[in-house]
């Protein structure tokens, strides 16, 4: 009898995220060659409007993201920033007053029917919509007002990586137009960003200590916080693994008591404000024993039972998490590999997931 794998890459595990996660070099060079200009045209006009608050819309990786930029308009803009709820349009109804509003959405795909739903109904409450996406031709770029094109390129393995960096990438490049910058700090994003992904052997040796772990807690503070959520999520949708994000500062209140001398913990230390903040979180952390992983500057991962050192020289704080995720993404196409899964196809998922 001929058994049949449930994988449609079976023969090679994990190719397809492998080769995504390889392109991201390119795609970033890309964005900043040929979309920045765009982009920058767009947050002028943007700009012209004056918006008062924004509204970010997401989900999943994309949310990771919208968690990103709204961490760049509250700290670089001043712009008070908000998460939509989009249930409350797209099952309660509701009307809010988005007059001078910007409401950007965040997806891979433009195809989700709430993203589109809420962006149509932000638009006629009268908000500045803006659809950032890696498909100019989608149903959310078609009903958005203004769109932004991440240049990403097809991604195929059902774990977003390219698009999440090039989303980033895309994000901060608007938020510095809309302060009239040029975005100079991202120009040597492509060359780290293709000097880390030479050091997977690192990470592969790294990954032997998750290979049997039940659960993970990472965290972060900052500019931090978002790739914290994006690793977590990364390892739970490749490797099945429970792995929890928190914040530093919510970690203390009550999530620390489940730490102990066997519980693998990441912190995402980034080298600025974010780090000096999440320092009291990595000395209660050592001080309970934990099996304490760092992803930072050179100086951490040299105090932490183990590690990954990033390039932050000269890298402003607020574009280090287009580098920080790199290692987190290969951390979990590893221990996914260790654990003789196939991260290019995560069991009962769909690329383009439809929530109404």
């Amino acid at each position: 009898m001929t058994v049949m794998s449930s994988s449609p890459y079976s023969e090679q595990p994990g190719r397809i995220m492998s080769r995504e996660m390889a392109e991201q070099p390119e795609v970033l060079r890309r964005l900043l060659d040929t979309g920045a200009p765009a982009i920058r045209e767009t947050a002028r006009q943007v700009a012209a409007r004056s918006p008062r608050f924004v509204l970010l819309t997401a989900r999943g990786t994309s949310d990771h993201a919208a968690l990103y930029a709204k961490y760049l308009l509250e700290v670089r803009l001043g712009l008070p920033c908000g998460l939509t709820s989009m249930s409350t349009t797209t099952a309660y109804g509701a009307k809010p007053d988005l007059r001078d509003v910007l409401v950007v959405t965040v997806s891979q795909s433009g195809g989700s029917p709430d993203l589109v739903a809420s962006t149509q109904a932000a638009r006629e409450a009268g908000a500045i919509t803006l659809a950032v996406t890696n498909n100019p031709d989608s149903p959310l770029a078609a009903v958005s007002e203004h769109h932004i094109d991440i240049l990403a390129g097809p991604e195929k393995a059902l774990p977003a990586t390219k698009t999440y960096t090039a989303s980033l990438l895309a994000l901060y490049l608007f938020v510095e137009g809309l302060r009239d910058g040029e975005g100079a700090a991202a120009g040597p994003l492509p060359d780290l960003a293709a000097d880390l992904l030479a050091r997977q052997p690192e990470i592969r040796t790294l990954a032997a200590r998750y290979r049997f772990a039940e659960r993970m807690v990472i965290t972060s503070r900052g500019y931090g916080y978002p790739t914290a959520k994006e690793a977590a999520l990364k390892l739970m949708e490749t490797s099945y693994i429970p792995a929890l994000a928190y914040s530093g500062a919510d970690l203390l209140h009550g999530p620390l008591a489940m730490v102990d001398n066997i519980s693998p913990v990441i912190a995402v230390v980034p080298d600025g404000r974010g780090g000096e903040a999440l320092q009291p979180v990595l000395d209660r952390l050592r001080g309970r024993g934990a099996d304490l992983v760092v992803i930072g500057p050179k100086p951490q991962v040299e105090q932490a039972s183990a590690g990954f050192a990033l390039p932050t020289d000269g890298v402003p704080e607020e574009v280090q998490p287009i580098l920080e995720i790199i290692p987190l993404q290969l951390l979990a196409y590893e221990v996914t590999i260790a654990r003789g899964q196939d991260p290019d196809a995560p069991r009962a998922l769909a690329k383009v997931t439809e929530t109404r």
